[in-house]
């Protein structure tokens, strides 16, 4: 998400930053810190920077309506919701300090682009383990692949509803221009999404954080 301050008034972006505030506080008190060993660590930071290169592979329309691929969903799958949240937060107070976006609608950025989609990604992940086998397909296609490309047009859905309710574009531009690329994109995320896990959880399962490969994979030799 891009989207910037100017386009929103003043108290929807103290309000969306407060509540982004409030929220990232939790995620961080639910996080386990003291069992963080140092390759979890690393591994969080380097997730950091390689979404950080992915998000400034952009294109966009207009202010912000930018276009580019999102990663929440593999690294909810990865580290857990709550180091999601917070890494996807640092992501973006990092490209607001390099010029890329506005500090004011951090907030808003944050919960468009990485709360909503995060929480999508968490919600149909218990939700599958609770209502679906316990099936490395199940887990690819619809915590992965499926996920991915919901959490990305969720995201773009809540920037076009935050921009049309405050009338910033028109509703026919919205939808006749901006989201047909929303939903092609949300394919591209839907691919990445279910290709990277589908190889993680093969050769390196012990990085994903939520996938038992005993459960899924069985007792037998890994790669």
């Amino acid at each position: 998400m891009d989207l910037p301050a100017v386009l929103f008034p003043p108290w929807l972006l103290i309000v969306t930053m407060v509540l982004s505030g409030l929220l990232l506080g939790f995620a961080a008190s639910r996080v386990a810190w003291r069992t963080l060993n140092a390759a979890t660590c690393n591994a969080w930071m380097g997730a950091c920077v390689l979404l950080l290169g992915l998000w400034l592979l952009k294109g966009g329309l207009r202010p912000g309506l930018s276009f580019h691929m999102l990663g929440a969903t593999i690294l909810t799958l990865l580290m857990g919701p709550w180091l999601a949240m917070l890494a996807m937060a640092v992501v973006l107070l990092a490209l607001v300090a390099g010029g890329h976006g506005d500090l004011l609608s951090v907030g808003l950025n944050w919960l468009c682009g990485a709360a909503l989609p995060v929480a999508l990604s968490a919600g149909l992940l218990q939700l599958a383990r609770r209502r679906l086998p316990t099936q490395l397909f199940v887990y690819v296609f619809i915590n992965a692949f499926i996920a991915g490309g919901l959490s990305l047009f969720l995201s773009g859905a809540a920037g076009m509803l935050a921009l049309g309710m405050n009338a910033a574009y028109g509703w026919d531009y919205l939808l006749d221009e901006a989201l047909p690329f929303y939903f092609l994109l949300s394919w591209s995320e839907a691919f990445t999404s279910g290709l990277t896990i589908a190889i993680l959880v093969v050769y390196r399962p012990q990085w994903v954080s939520t996938f038992d490969d005993q459960a899924y994979l069985g007792s037998g030799p890994r790669f």
